[in-house]
Parts: structure tokens; C-alpha cells; sequence
């Protein structure tokens, strides 16, 4: 025969701290992107739905697209908001972006 056996050459020895050198900057990467992007989202998401829960009658409010108004009634799923005297329109409650303090409306 002319052709020489090919042996398999033996397996090399795991290294563990190059396996873990290999995804440490992934690692370091996924930690910044959840300690700078989405712990402080839903710390605003958190602060968001607790002002939302606590409107009450007579609080003044920013809505999203940019009404200021007094809240009148407050129900289930949308307020009514005073925007003028003897004017009060339906907006949902998510749709609230700002409770202001008191008074405010006043100033402007």
C-alpha cells in the first residue's frame, strides 16, 4: 500500500479559564446594558404606574400629547380631564405622562 494510516491526534486538555476569558466581554457587555438601559426603565415604569393608581380629584396634569388640565373623575381605565371651565374631556390613564403640584395651572 502507498498510503500511509492517518491517526487521530490526541484530544488537547479543556482550558477553563480560556473559555471563560472567551465570553467575559459578553458578560461584561450584558451587565452595563442591564445596569444603564433596563433597571432604570423599569424603575420609571415602576414610578409611572404609582402616579397613575394615585390620581386624584383636583390633580393637575400633562397628558402625552401635550393637554394640561385638571382631573375631574377619575374611572377605571379613563379620567376626565377639565381642560377649561365647564370642559372636560376623556383621556385614557396611561395617556398621563406628569402630575404637576397644585396650583400650577394657575401660573401659566
Amino acid at each position: 500500500m502507498l498510503i500511509n494510516m492517518a491517526y487521530a491526534a490526541d484530544a488537547a486538555p479543556a482550558d477553563m479559564m480560556g473559555s471563560l476569558q472567551q465570553f467575559l466581554p459578553l458578560i461584561v457587555i450584558f451587565a452595563l446594558f442591564y445596569f444603564m438601559m433596563i433597571r432604570p426603565q423599569m424603575k420609571r415604569a415602576k414610578e409611572q404606574k404609582n402616579m397613575i393608581e394615585s390620581l386624584q380629584k383636583g390633580d393637575e396634569v400633562v397628558t402625552s400629547g401635550g393637554e394640561l388640565g385638571k382631573v375631574a373623575k377619575v374611572g377605571e381605565a379613563y379620567v376626565g380631564l377639565e381642560v377649561a371651565p365647564n370642559v372636560v374631556i376623556q383621556v385614557q390613564k396611561s395617556a398621563i405622562t406628569t402630575l404637576l403640584p397644585k396650583g400650577t395651572i394657575k401660573d401659566i
